[in-house]
């Protein structure tokens, strides 16, 4: 069963809290309600305890989707990492969710403005042998938690490339599944209809969003950072770039689970309702033509 959700992210910005900051969680979880969506994702304005954050999503007819985690593996051992992570781990599970959104942060620059994509860090062969097993391990100790690790490939990170997802995909267990995010891959130089095709069984969660292509080329020939190139428009919701969505459907025939709206954008450009309003009939359409309900 797919269902569709969305991420605040798409009225209020949670690496540069002052995009969106004016639009209250009431109006986001409203306005989400009223489109369709059935979940939502978490964002820095939701309540930080598990009765409530249900609570309040409750009131909207709303239920916990998930929440982003960062993890620190380079740094530190999945045991390690697993212990570090137990209250944020136990807040998402508690509050309903059944997978959490993960993504090795060592080095990072998607949240430092100053800072080029053209500087994001590179693992060493070193480093990518002291990573997996390491994601191997704590995958498995959220596992068996009641957790499902998706592992979120991201702009600016040590996993953002085709190749990268490859050799991660490669060199984990099983307990290790993946979110398909289509702007993700298709900005870093990906085929997210291939990323689909060959990852189908392995692919936990689905972060939908499109690429204003224009804006990403602009972003990528100038070195712009990942906040600037989202502050310029780069990522729009469904339908409203260049991704076929369609054909990726169409290669998850057995996929069950969510498909989230997940559209950072500058609200002042881009109408938060009018905008997921839009994504929302256009990712209904893209599932009806690829046989998925």
């Amino acid at each position: 069963m797919i269902r569709i959700g969305a991420n605040p992210i798409c009225w209020s910005n949670d690496d540069m809290v002052e995009i969106g900051g004016d639009i209250s969680l009431e109006q986001c979880l409203s306005e989400a309600r009223d489109i369709g969506i059935e979940g939502m994702e978490k964002g820095n304005k939701f309540p930080k305890t598990a009765p409530a954050l249900k609570a309040k999503l409750a009131e909207y007819g709303l239920v916990f989707v998930s929440g982003w985690y960062s993890t620190f593996l380079l740094e530190r051992d999945g045991d390690a990492e697993f212990a570090a992570g137990l209250d944020e781990l136990k807040l998402r599970r508690d509050a309903g969710a059944e997978v959490l959104v993960t993504c090795e942060c060592t080095r990072t620059v998607h949240g430092t403005k100053s800072a080029p994509l053209s500087t994001r860090p590179v693992m060493t062969d070193a480093e990518w042998a002291t990573f997996l097993p390491r994601m191997t391990r704590f995958a498995e100790l959220c596992r068996d938690f009641g957790l499902e690790v998706v592992y979120h490939h991201h702009m600016g990170t040590v996993v953002q490339t085709e190749a990268e997802v490859d050799r991660l995909m490669a060199g984990t267990g099983p307990a290790v599944k993946l979110l398909l995010d289509t702007g993700h891959i298709t900005w870093a130089g990906g085929d997210p209809v291939r990323m689909a095709k060959t990852y189908a069984g392995r692919i936990g969660h689905v972060h939908a969003k499109d690429v204003r292509r224009d804006v990403a080329a602009q972003a990528t020939a100038e070195d712009w950072s990942f906040l600037d190139s989202v502050l310029a428009g780069v990522y729009t919701v469904p339908g409203d770039g260049c991704i076929d969505f369609a054909s990726v459907f169409k290669a998850l025939p057995d996929y069950s689970g969510w498909v989230v709206i997940e559209a950072e954008q500058d609200p002042e450009k881009a109408n938060p309702k009018r905008y997921v309003t839009m994504g929302y009939a256009n990712l209904k359409r893209f599932l009806a033509e690829a046989g998925l309900a």
